[in-house]
């Protein structure tokens, strides 16, 4: 029973090797493969994605009981609040008032795709960013949302501080697509498909081509073997030659 499991253990490790040596003959292919397919896919993403910036402002959000002094329950209350604060932003009233001020053509639901309303761990900073085609328009929405949720919030929660930390950038440089990423992921892509299909085609072969085939898969011991004379060698190449002309000539 031992003996068996080890000719099987042994039987894998000459399968799992003569897959690493058939792929390593494919090297070029499998590499040209990758480069292929990664430049397909930074020209498809520069030709058929749009670039998109993205520009951030924050603002400070602060609950005050007394306009005159500012407690530690003051603090605490507006760092609880700072979610409610968020979901106020990405309300109707403001992405439809933001709509109306710049005469947006859009809709709530498309404009709330376009923005991102996070919150610093244990601050009342609020940071909105807004992504657009257009640097400017991102610019310019980010700050008009700024400003119109902050008129809101003083209206629903009834409070006097909502500071402008920092006013929207207009941005230099994209933030989507990644043509580096996208790139490495085609190319990955490329390497795999190539791999998959040279090992389908090398395992889905029966054909018995050596002489250790003949031993493993028939479970016959070869005498001997008949080296091809040199009358069928030229015949073969007459073959081949004569499928090539064939093929040429239908073209």
């Amino acid at each position: 029973m031992e003996q068996q499991n080890l000719q099987n253990n042994d039987e894998i490790e000459i399968d799992v090797l003569e897959l690493f040596h058939v792929l390593l003959d494919k090297i070029w292919v499998i590499i040209l493969a990758g480069a292929v397919a990664a430049l397909a896919v930074v020209a498809a993403t520069i030709l058929f994605i749009t670039p998109q910036y993205q520009s951030t402002t924050k603002m400070y959000v602060l609950s005050k009981q007394d306009s005159n002094t500012l407690t530690s329950q003051d603090m605490q209350t507006s760092l609880s609040l700072t979610k409610d604060y968020a979901e106020l932003i990405k309300s109707r009233t403001v992405t439809e008032g933001v709509i109306t001020q710049l005469n947006l053509d859009m809709t709530h639901e498309q404009l709330l795709s376009k923005m991102t309303v996070d919150s610093a761990t244990d601050t009342r900073i609020l940071s909105i960013s807004v992504r657009d085609a257009d640097p400017y328009v991102a610019c310019e929405i980010a700050n008009a949302i700024r400003d119109v949720a902050a008129n809101h919030i003083k209206n629903v929660m009834d409070i006097d501080a909502v500071n402008v930390v920092e006013t929207a950038n207009i941005p230099e440089n994209k933030i989507s697509p990644s043509i580096k990423k996208n790139g490495l992921v085609g190319g990955v892509a490329g390497v795999a498909i190539a791999i998959a299909i040279i090992l389908i085609t090398y395992l889905s072969n029966d054909t018995i081509k050596t002489q250790e085939d003949v031993e493993r898969y028939l479970g016959l011991s070869t005498l001997g073997t008949i080296p091809m004379s040199e009358a069928d060698r030229k015949n073969k190449n007459k073959k081949k030659h004569k499928k090539q002309k064939r093929s040429k000539g239908r073209r």
